[in-house]
């Protein structure tokens, strides 16, 4: 029998890839119309939902982010549907062995990590199955505003990338194409697993280092590292609020972070990750692409 994902945030970054990932594992893809569509409605006979719906920005999460979790958990508790959600390491904070585990605290305090927290905690409150896919940074295959190809590899035609953080710190890396393909077996696995899962994404764990020496593989030519200028986003602050939990997170680009990849492969045994240079290349293709318009 085919089951059916509904998709929220079809167009967003996880959305995307989610949506080519369980088609084409065999799933009915569904779409929400925010606009129109009433959640409970939407999600009666569907088997799963992916929960990729963020405020549009760091400055608008106080209002809006545990208010969104709220409705999708109340929404999932009525029609007893299995919620997949992206998660993120912010939940963790410094002081924490690695890699970080199912079993990590979630010791962070600082305001974006508490609402975190406090989002992924309203599906338990409410009595909601939830499946988190607990993810690092994301590396896409478009230029969709993450911090690899918008602030770290935008200039590798010139040889150089612009890391934020100490190069020599290992910090975790999502593949989004795989993180997706990781979404659909979690899917698939639900009725094996507890009303709250947390499972750590490994992807990949490099350090700036790694990452110049990935690129230069990727791309066939030296490539170096340049310190990122924080001093202009700064500047910009008092215009852009956007950009105060941008300072507020930078600390995870100087603490040591790697996520432990066991649940996923008791959950997922057969699941392999794109191998680094691969994923590397695709990631900058864009690149090209706009070159040659």
């Amino acid at each position: 029998m085919t089951q059916t994902i509904l998709i929220l945030g079809g167009n967003g970054k996880f959305g995307r890839h989610a949506a080519t990932a369980f088609a084409d594992a065999g799933w009915t893809v569904r779409h929400f119309d925010r606009r129109t569509g009433d959640l409970t409605d939407a999600m009666t006979g569907a088997d799963v939902v992916l929960m990729g719906w963020n405020p549009v920005g760091y400055h608008l999460w106080a209002d809006q982010l545990v208010a969104l979790h709220e409705d999708v958990a109340r929404a999932a508790a009525a029609t007893d549907t299995h919620v997949i959600l992206p998660g993120n390491v912010y939940v963790y904070g410094p002081g924490h062995s690695l890699p970080w585990t199912t079993s990590t605290p979630h010791t962070a305090t600082n305001p974006l990590a508490v609402l975190r927290k406090q989002a992924e905690a309203a599906y338990t409150a409410h009595g909601a199955k939830l499946i988190i896919l607990r993810c690092g940074d994301f590396i896409d295959t478009i230029k969709g505003g993450n911090w690899f190809d918008s602030y770290i590899a935008p200039d590798v035609a010139k040889g150089h990338i612009r890391y934020p953080g100490l190069t020599d710190v290992p910090h975790a890396w999502a593949w989004l194409p795989d993180a997706a393909r990781a979404a659909v077996a979690l899917a698939e696995a639900r009725h094996d697993l507890s009303d709250h899962e947390d499972v750590p994404f490994p992807g990949y764990t490099l350090t700036g280092d790694d990452l110049a020496a990935g690129i230069a593989m990727a791309l066939g030519h030296p490539v170096t590292v340049k310190p990122f200028r924080w001093l202009p986003l700064r500047l910009l602050t008092p215009a852009m609020p956007v950009l105060r939990g941008v300072f507020e997170m930078r600390y995870l680009w100087s603490m040591p972070h790697a996520l432990d990849g066991s649940r996923l492969a008791e959950l997922a045994p057969g699941f392999t990750h794109t191998p680094l240079t691969e994923a590397l290349a695709q990631a900058l293709a864009w690149q090209d692409r706009k070159a040659a318009a």
